[in-house]
């Protein structure tokens, strides 16, 4: 058994003179990828793989998110994530090899929430929260996958946690 843990980056800061790969985490962000990190651990058990953005923000969620783990995870910084679309997400999760139990995407919308939608098993309790709302920035989708990664199918995958900063009590 696998599992997959999508992880939205934290606020950027917002800045008309920057292009958009190189934006920092705004103050607020960087507190908020803190603290949604000191949840993760109890959370999400164990990480075996981070497969990051290659953005700022996407690496800077990735530090201050993993820093309450133990041990850090191995962490994959690729460009293909970078504004990934939902199915290069998924083929990229495809090619994971099947020694790896839980892997964590830190990654970027819309391609972030359209693949938790499209991976989700609909009669999921959490899934109408997930397929109506929004992925705000920092919010978790979290699932349970029976089969290997080369067969990771859209619409069966047990949606097994969906968490907003609002969730935890925080504002992002």
């Amino acid at each position: 058994m696998h599992r997959l843990h999508l992880l939205r980056h934290a606020k950027a800061s917002r800045d008309d003179d920057m292009s958009d790969k190189p934006r920092p985490l705004s103050r607020r962000g960087r507190e908020t990828a803190r603290r949604i990190g000191e949840t993760l651990p109890a959370a999400l058990d164990s990480i075996d793989l981070v497969l990051c953005s290659s953005s700022l923000r996407t690496r800077e969620t990735a530090e201050l998110a993993l820093a309450a783990f133990p041990a850090t995870p191995q962490i994959l910084f690729e460009d293909v994530l970078y504004l990934a679309s939902h199915r290069v997400l998924l083929r990229r999760l495809r090619l994971l090899d099947e020694t790896i139990g839980a892997v964590l995407v830190i990654g970027h919308n819309p391609g972030l929430h359209e693949l938790a939608v499209a991976l989700a098993e609909p009669s999921s309790p959490l899934y109408a929260m997930l397929a109506e709302g929004k992925f705000p920035t920092s919010a978790r989708a979290s699932f349970t996958i029976a089969g290997p990664w080369n067969a990771l199918a859209e619409g069966n995958v047990p949606l097994a946690a969906y968490v907003t900063p609002r969730d935890l009590g925080l504002l992002d």
